[in-house]
């Protein structure tokens, strides 16, 4: 296997303090501005099917919007009940505008 970068958005489209979801090999990707630095986790909560996209994002923590499972945005640790299972994270580069995720493909 071997690491490949994918662009998956520009910082414009990232509110501070915000998340987003993109899809890149198959996968749905969550992709978060904190404080103006941006990271990437697997998008789908660990505890049940929902799309963290579409959750809070408060403090570097994610909530999960069906049943408040929270996860550290940095380090996708699982930080507090049902969640229990840790997020994969991704690396993030940014280069000008494009945000780019290092994946195995």
């Amino acid at each position: 296997m071997t690491a490949q970068w994918h662009r998956i958005a520009s910082v414009e489209e990232i509110e501070e303090d915000d998340v987003i979801g993109v899809e890149v090999e198959g996968r749905t990707i969550a992709v978060y501005n904190v404080g103006g630095q941006f990271f990437a986790s697997d998008g789908i909560c660990t505890h049940e099917y929902a799309c963290l996209a579409d959750g809070l994002v408060i403090d570097g923590v994610i909530e999960c919007p069906l049943h408040q499972g929270r996860f550290d945005i940095r380090t996708g640790k699982a930080k507090s009940a049902p969640a229990s299972t840790d997020l994969r994270t991704y690396p993030v580069k940014v280069d000008g505008s494009a945000i780019h995720i290092q994946m195995d493909d």
